[in-house]
């Protein structure tokens, strides 16, 4: 990668649906010197880690190139848990004139990874992998059509496939099992314990049968946009983006090829007040196949209350903005859709007496209002501000164990041939958007630097975040109770009920970076802090007896954790570096979701060896 920007925030008029909270955007980098230039690394480590890439880049006239591979193998750490990946990128360009520019860029990886489950719930692996090829190209041409004008066409495409195999069961037989209407496989006796001081201790079911499976996603799309600078204080931008994407899943008895056509318009403007007060002003009308047409605003606005300057207080600047997007569900989500499965099922009755609607696009709107100051001439700054988010149509996943209360008119050979179907085809989980939440809080970041080599910054989040609709609160009704600890504690078992916190976010985060750089020695140490969150082992009747003796209390049941890591290079020669990558350097093994035990530390080490006609060698 050249670079990698972020974007927080909703921004579906620019980027399209999926980018209901913000956006990452990786740059491919392009051959900039006249004369080829190779770069070559190579690194090893602990956990028989090792690392290989190469690049070979360079111009000539009106052409740059560039072309890359590299390769990664690691066992990790726990059994079955092998990974390797191997990926190659090209960036081609031809500058056609002094305004038009064509360009060309490809990647595609190829991966295979074992899948040993959760090994905290069973202390056992799965002997299963998943494999990967993914395919990303993308072809462009750009044009400076007036000095005020410019426009971008690009195509872009991607083909993706993955599968799933598991090769033999693991663990200790069991003839039948309640959760598995069937034979089963069970892991070892463990003890779950939650950062909360709960704990339970038990059998969990680990395997129902063997099964194989495979996802297929093409995706191709157009992209224009054009912008116009009227003035110097004003830009208007237009746009419009289609995108064609179908899925299927080869050999499976269940899932049906899914494809979606997607149309967005988009336009906005952006300006300023004499170089004071800045703002954009915009919004997209986007008709998607799989759930309509919606229309996603969004506005920003700035103020310098106290232009930048060389003393203690150097600049003030106040923001705002507003935004909404949606999220095209995933063709997966479609294909899981509860509302179909009850439709294909005979749940006519169940789909009227729990409002179940086809699967909708979850939304975003986000509220934000900040300030940051400078000090010092710049040398020192904070940022703070205020956000409220709020998430609707979110969609939860409902669990096969349910489909006994969810179809009851059908007989029990019935369901359980029902069941049996779905987990065949790896659909343990069936889709909704039953979920809403809302989450405000306070973001600050202040960084500041030290000479011209010490550069450090650091931020804290604060997040209260409320969910506000459940399923499982929601159908309680045809559904029975919801489950209990032992003392009585209500268990949101696949999704977080009412009034508590969303899963997996923490109410307190953090970071701090500092980082080091000369003439022939750069250093950088990087951490990040989280609380404790709220989470599920998501056990529900799948304890030994069909039970839920594994659930525990969702409140504050994954651990809080720090994340140090440490990195440094050292210039030996003009063409020959040597450099190291410690990661968790406090051996945190609770740095992931309860069950899945972290990545102890690990360390690497190894060369980079530029060759350049500059440097002679």
């Amino acid at each position: 990668m050249e670079r990698a920007e972020v974007y927080r925030g909703p921004d579906s008029s620019l980027y399209g649906a999926g980018a209901g909270s913000g956006v990452i955007s990786l740059t491919t980098p392009r051959g900039t010197t006249s004369y080829p230039s190779i770069l070559l690394q190579a690194d090893a480590g602990n956990l028989s880690t090792s690392r290989e890439e190469l690049e070979v880049a360079g111009a000539h006239s009106k052409l740059d190139y560039l072309g890359a591979f590299s390769w990664l193998q690691t066992s990790n750490d726990l059994p079955n848990d092998e990974y390797h990946v191997a990926t190659t990128a090209a960036n081609l360009g031809y500058q056609l004139n002094g305004a038009t520019q064509l360009r060309g860029t490809l990647h595609y990886g190829v991966d295979a990874t074992g899948v040993p489950n959760a090994w905290d719930f069973y202390n056992v692996a799965d002997d299963a992998t998943q494999k990967d090829q993914d395919l990303f190209i993308s072809a462009s041409i750009d044009n400076q059509t007036t000095e005020a004008f410019h426009n971008m066409l690009r195509y872009g495409a991607t083909r993706k496939r993955e599968q799933y195999d598991q090769w033999q069961l693991s663990g200790e037989s069991q003839a039948y099992s309640n959760y598995c209407f069937g034979p089963a496989t069970l892991g070892n006796t463990v003890t779950i314990t939650g950062a909360n001081g709960y704990s339970a201790t038990g059998q969990a079911v680990l395997d129902c049968s063997l099964g194989k499976s495979q996802n297929v996603n093409n995706r191709d799309q157009i992209v224009y946009q054009g912008d116009y600078r009227f003035t110097p204080h004003l830009t208007a931008l237009i746009g419009f983006h289609y995108e064609n994407e179908r899925g299927s899943n080869p050999g499976s008895t269940y899932y049906t090829p899914v494809s979606s056509g997607n149309y967005d318009y988009l336009a906005a403007v952006h300006g300023d007040f004499k170089n004071r007060f800045y703002y954009t002003l915009g919004g997209s009308l986007e008709k998607y196949s799989l759930f309509g047409t919606q229309t996603s605003p969004h506005a920003g606005v700035s103020y310098e209350a106290l232009r930048p300057r060389k003393k203690i207080f150097s600049g003030t600047r106040i923001l705002f903005n507003y935004g909404e997007g949606v999220r095209e569900p995933k063709l997966t989500d479609e294909d899981e859709s509860l509302y179909n499965f009850l439709a294909a099922n005979g749940g006519q009755a169940t789909i009227q007496q729990l409002h179940i609607s086809r699967l909708a696009a979850p939304s975003t709107r986000t509220y934000e209002g900040g300030v940051e100051q400078a000090f010092f001439g710049e040398r020192l700054v904070f940022r703070a501000s205020y956000f409220h988010n709020e998430f609707s149509r979110e969609i939860e996943y409902v669990g096969l164990d349910l489909v006994p209360e969810l179809l009851p008119n059908l007989t029990a050979a019935q369901q359980q041939s029902l069941e049996s179907i779905l987990q065949a085809n790896y659909a343990y989980e069936l889709t909704l958007n039953s979920e809403a939440f809302r989450a405000q809080g306070i973001e600050a970041t202040v960084e500041s630097g030290i000479g011209k080599s010490l550069f450090f910054r650091g931020g804290y989040t604060y997040l209260d975040a409320v969910v506000q609709r459940s399923f499982t609160n929601d159908d309680e009704a045809l559904l029975g109770p919801i489950p209990t600890f032992t003392n009585g504690i209500p268990i949101g078992s696949y999704s977080p009920l009412q009034g508590a916190r969303p899963f997996r976010r923490a109410p307190h985060t953090g970071f701090f970076t500092a980082s080091y750089a000369q003439k022939r020695l750069t250093a950088v140490f990087t951490s990040a802090f989280a609380s404790r969150s709220d989470d599920s082992t998501y056990l529900e009747g799948a304890d030994a007896n069909g039970g839920n003796s594994l659930l525990l209390p969702n409140r504050n049941l994954d651990w809080g954790y720090a994340k140090l890591d440490l990195g440094g290079s050292f210039k030996l020669l003009s063409w020959l570096n040597v450099y190291a990558q410690a990661e968790n350097l406090t051996d945190s093994r609770h740095i992931a979701p309860i069950g899945y035990p972290s990545l102890p530390f690990n360390l690497r080490t190894g060369l980079r060896i530029e060759w350049t006609k500059a440097s002679g060698q």
